[in-house]
């Protein structure tokens, strides 16, 4: 599964997605909105991306992880538009026979899911001032 929706997410939705009879493990990471990023507190924050470009984006982190650990159940999703403080970002789930394998390559792919898939973050303080975080380059690459 990987999934760029406007619908809330709940770590079952990953979890559910990775589940096989050969999992001695499954690591669930959810992204969480924070309040504050550097000192400001944050009111809100909306997110954007092409959705077919950045599906496309996670199923590659996938097969980079089965090449890497020899895994294949890997859920990846992420949520667009605006998000409250406390809600789900995003959420990544990774299975694997062990539990080792199953955290590095969760780690991973949440890690490059922020380096190589193409979301576009727009933080909004209380104080009303906002900015856009524009994509890494590597996202065009």
């Amino acid at each position: 599964m990987f999934k760029i929706t406007h619908e809330v997410i709940k770590a079952e939705d990953v979890i559910r997605a990775v589940e096989v009879g050969n999992a001695g493990a499954i690591v669930p990471f959810l992204g969480i909105v924070r309040n504050n990023t550097g000192g400001r507190k944050v009111a809100y924050l909306e997110y954007e991306a092409y959705a077919p470009m950045a599906e496309k984006k996670m199923a590659e982190i996938a097969q980079e992880i089965s090449e890497k650990w020899g895994l294949d159940r890997v859920a990846m999703i992420h949520r667009i538009g605006r998000l409250e403080i406390g809600e789900v970002s995003v959420a990544v789930a990774v299975a694997s026979p062990h539990r080792r394998e199953a955290f590095e390559a969760c780690k991973y792919a949440i890690d490059r899911l922020k380096q190589i898939v193409p979301i576009w973050k727009r933080e909004v303080w209380e104080d009303g001032e906002e900015e856009w975080v524009k994509p890494h380059p590597v996202y065009f690459n």
